[in-house]
């Protein structure tokens, strides 16, 4: 692990995106010493620091943190996030606040090998997501929506739960987007009001 380009694996407590989840992340695949899509996860990460008024660390910085990492694990997966740093006790941001930024490493996830073929098996999960225009296709670290529709997901072979909003529209997975193929066209949920806009979204899209 990385924090402010360093080797460690501490944080301060009063760091912003431990209290409150100030802060964005991106995850992304490093396949034989290659980072995937690198320069669209830099692009989000970027545009969702923009969006919550977080100073982004540069690319040029990343990018250096980025190959040191790769060269140690080529095949892994690597989580990126960024908080508004440490601040004083109170939800008002700090405007001469530092921020942080740490990588994270993972090993490749085991997937079920024939998912492919014959794909996976999902079900609707009960919690409704919030509406926020404001936070829409952010990937900010408060996923506590997520986090508990995961945990109606376990069991019974599923792989996966659906997501809506409280309006009943269908938003996402509970770690996905999602697509649907009808009469021939390729359709996605709109994530004006909320979801996560992810690249792999984006580059289907585009």
């Amino acid at each position: 692990m990385l924090v402010n380009g360093k080797q460690k694996k501490l944080i301060s407590i009063r760091d912003r995106g431990l209290l409150y989840g100030d802060g964005v992340f991106r995850t992304l695949l490093s396949s034989r010493g290659q980072a995937l899509h690198w320069p669209l996860h830099y692009q989000k990460i970027q545009h969702d620091c923009a969006t919550l008024g977080i100073a982004c660390p540069s690319n040029a910085v990343l990018s250096a943190e980025l190959n040191k990492l790769l060269s140690q694990y080529p095949d892994a997966v690597l989580k990126l996030i960024v908080t508004r740093g440490q601040g004083r006790r109170g939800y008002m941001p700090d405007t001469h606040t530092k921020p942080t930024h740490i990588w994270d490493v993972s090993e490749h996830p085991e997937l079920p090998t024939d998912a492919i073929s014959y794909g996976v098996k999902v079900r609707w999960c009960q919690l409704r997501l919030g509406t926020q225009s404001r936070l829409a296709g952010v990937k900010h670290l408060n996923r506590l929506e997520n986090v508990l529709a995961a945990g109606e997901v376990g069991g019974e072979g599923f792989e996966e739960g659906l997501l809506m909003d409280s309006s009943g529209n269908v938003i996402s997975g509970t770690r996905s987007n999602l697509f649907i193929v009808h009469r021939g066209n390729l359709i996605t949920p709109n994530l004006s009001l909320c979801g996560v806009s992810g690249v792999q979204r984006d580059r289907i899209c585009n």
